[in-house]
């Protein structure tokens, strides 16, 4: 299955974050949400994507934009990762069972079980309004992410 178009409406989820807590992508219409996919936690470029959307957590709220951090990787894990990479605003979603269902809605699951390194941008009514894929070992520019958030 290929990623998501763009213009698609983004399919709905709920997964739970680091700290066990419900998160619904519909709740947050009126919003723009950047779904953050990365491979596996305790790796060195996925926590280095994750630091650095933490470091600019305030300036993606001026931009009316939740950002989350997502993988296949469960809840316990998640929570041990975000706090050995001190990570306390990124609410980091478990895409844990069933395993990667929501990154295959997505397309961006692949067949070593975990996703594709990927950004997607939902709009605020729920459409998709950007979406890239990079190279597993890539680390994604933030910078480019809020110069598409600023359009």
């Amino acid at each position: 299955m290929p990623i998501i178009k763009i213009g698609a409406k983004a399919p709905d989820f709920e997964l739970r974050d680091q700290h066990n807590g419900k998160f619904r992508l519909s709740d947050f219409r009126g919003c723009k949400v950047l779904l953050s996919w990365h491979p596996l936690a305790f790796t060195r470029v996925c926590a280095r994507q994750m630091q650095s959307l933490e470091k600019r957590f305030a300036t993606f709220g001026k931009l009316n934009t939740i950002p989350v951090g997502i993988s296949a990787d469960p809840v316990p894990s998640k929570h041990a990762w975000a706090r050995a990479i001190k990570v306390k605003q990124l609410r980091m979603l478990s895409d844990f069972w069933p395993h990667g269902a929501v990154a295959k809605k997505y397309g961006i699951f692949r067949k070593e079980g975990f996703s594709e390194r990927a950004n997607i941008v939902v709009d605020e009514r729920g459409r998709v309004a950007w979406a890239k894929v990079y190279p597993i070992k890539e680390l994604p520019d933030v910078d480019e992410l809020l110069a598409v958030l600023e359009l």
